[in-house]
């Protein structure tokens, strides 16, 4: 892989700063020297310390918590590269905040995926780059282009190296919307597909009740983009559980994992908890460790990246993938 080092820089924000350094080891690249500080009065300010005209820049950084402090270091971070005069801006967003907030579901209501969308095109994104929005229909949201990745080219992978291990194995979709990509990771470990019908009880709290296909004396595997609160999927691990199911795998490309999240996924009945990277770790996981396998995206962010820099399709990586939600 032959890489310019003179005109490909990557950047790390606080939220992506340890997988930008991952990509660029990958891509055998240094890593763009900069650093974000705070004023005082809480006030962000980024320096760029090395020279990027001319240069195609990507910055990396994931909108989680604390998802506005992370979203407005993005924005100042393109605002600073854009005045420093980068041939091209990237926003590699590996997890995108504000997702879920993606079309109106109920009056007076704002749309804040498309909020976000405008504010990185405002502040002068070239390019963006993603990986598992939760709707499919956010790319849609944005005016410049938008390149999104699917984690099932790594989860996918790992599932493939221990699928003797998994013996006979049903992949179980946690709700309805996330069925399509059920029903590939199905076809990719050659699985039965089992649906629970999630019933929504309060914005905290799910309650899932029926269980279409059947676990009984099965590995489940559930997928998901992400794990949030874990109500979804603690409660469908006991619902298989209940229907017979010899042991619980779950994975999801997303570890949001906030609230209660932690409690609920170390009493729950799930043997293994696979995710990726896209959100700093840091010690935050820790409670749930035995549980739990972190894959690293950064060799799929180094392909795509490289390829977009040298003008090259990634429709190959796409194609790997197993969809998205809606």
């Amino acid at each position: 892989m032959t890489i310019d080092h003179d005109h490909l820089k990557i950047f790390g924000g606080r939220a992506g700063h340890e997988l930008a350094g991952e990509v660029c080891e990958h891509l055998d690249l240094p890593q763009g020297v900069a650093q974000t500080d705070l004023f005082p009065d809480g006030e962000l300010i980024v320096r760029v310390d090395e020279d990027v005209r001319g240069r195609d820049c990507y910055i990396v950084q994931s909108t989680s918590d604390p998802v506005n402090a992370n979203l407005m270091e993005l924005l100042i971070y393109i605002d600073c590269l854009r005045r420093a005069s980068a041939k091209r801006i990237t926003a590699v967003i590996p997890y995108f905040g504000y997702a879920r907030q993606d079309r109106k579901d109920a009056g007076r209501t704002p749309i804040t995926a498309k909020l976000v969308a405008n504010l990185i095109n405002a502040a002068g994104a070239d390019r963006v780059l993603c990986m598992d929005l939760h709707a499919a229909q956010i790319q849609g949201f944005f005016d410049i282009p938008l390149d999104h990745l699917s984690a099932s080219t790594v989860i996918g992978k790992y599932f493939q190296g221990i699928r003797t291990e998994l013996g006979e194995l049903t992949i179980v979709s946690p709700d309805v919307g996330n069925v399509k990509v059920a029903n590939a990771y199905a076809g990719m470990l050659d699985a039965d597909l089992a649906i629970i019908d999630k019933r929504r009880e309060s914005s905290e709290k799910i309650a899932s009740k029926n269980l279409i296909g059947d676990v009984d004396g099965r590995t489940v595997l559930m997928v998901d983009d992400m794990i949030s609160t874990a109500g979804t999927i603690c409660g469908a691990a006991e619902l298989v559980m209940e229907r017979g199911a010899v042991r619980v795998v779950a994975a999801a490309s997303h570890p949001v994992l906030c609230g209660l999240a932690m409690d609920r996924l170390a009493d729950a009945p799930i043997e293994r908890i696979v995710v990726t990277d896209s959100i700093p770790d840091r010690g935050r996981l820790d409670p749930i460790r035995d549980k739990l396998v972190e894959l690293s995206i950064a060799p799929l962010l180094g392909e795509a990246i490289y390829r977009i820099h040298h003008d090259m399709s990634i429709s190959a990586l796409f194609q790997r993938g197993t969809g998205v939600k809606r």
